[in-house]
């Protein structure tokens, strides 16, 4: 069976931020990806409290990202602290963009 795999690491210091099989362990929505617990591979995510409010989404909080290198980046990553009942994935989940100039993505097929 074919599944995709995703790792996803800060560009400057090669630290890998996530790293595992797309679906539920790794979910990719609007662009984005929403990582669970499990396959977060890092502890740089920090909440700066810099609330936000998405209409269907509902609350989340702006998290900055410190790299092992000691480089910064602000507002890289989100979490819903008040989520939608009826979007699981994105329950109290990491989320990152798919697309930002920090970071690099690369999907794969593994075959297991």
């Amino acid at each position: 069976m074919n599944k995709k795999w995703v790792k996803i690491t800060h560009r400057e210091s090669q630290a890998i931020i996530a790293e595992g099989p797309l679906g539920w362990g790794i979910t990719p929505f609007e662009g984005n990806y929403y990582i669970g617990s499990r396959y977060l591979k890092t502890a740089g995510f920090k909440a700066n409290y810099r609330p936000g409010l998405c209409p269907y989404k509902f609350l989340y909080v702006w998290l900055d990202f410190e790299a092992p290198n000691d480089s910064k980046i602000k507002n890289l990553g989100w979490k819903y602290w008040l989520p939608n009942p009826l979007l699981p994935f994105i329950w109290f989940r990491v989320a990152i963009p798919k697309y930002h100039p920090e970071i690099t993505v690369v999907e794969s097929t593994n075959i297991s």
